[in-house]
């Protein structure tokens, strides 16, 4: 089985698990490499803004094992009911800020910190 496949499989089992929610999960990559690169500060960041921002019954943000793109950590995944995932990488307590402004309090992604936007094509 190839990655890809792999890939295809978590994305329909993820929709169809969060497609019963009206939440907003946001998950941060802390395996391994992902607290190598500084993930756990972006972790506290997240939650603490949300926490501060009593938005803790729209959004909830955890921890989640290996996302499996190890060179692009630390990664934070957006997942909104009824939107296309957003996968931020190289991430770091600032643009968890921004990300949080401006992505899930404000609704616009900020593609300068996306997957899509990094240097993988």
């Amino acid at each position: 089985m190839k990655l890809q496949d792999l890939n295809s499989i978590k994305e329909r089992v993820l929709s169809d698990v969060l497609e019963t929610t009206e939440t907003t999960r946001v998950l941060v990559g802390l395996a391994t490499c992902g607290i190598a690169s500084g993930a756990r500060p972006v972790l506290r960041t997240l939650a603490d803004g949300v926490q501060n921002k009593n938005l803790t019954d729209k959004i909830v943000v955890s921890q989640t094992g290996c996302i499996g793109l190890c060179q692009y950590e630390p990664i934070v995944e957006v997942i909104k009911p009824g939107e296309p995932k957003v996968t931020y990488v190289h991430m770091n307590p600032e643009k968890a800020e921004e990300v949080l402004t401006r992505h899930l309090i404000g609704g616009h992604v900020v593609r300068d910190y996306t997957l899509e936007s990094s240097n993988l094509k």
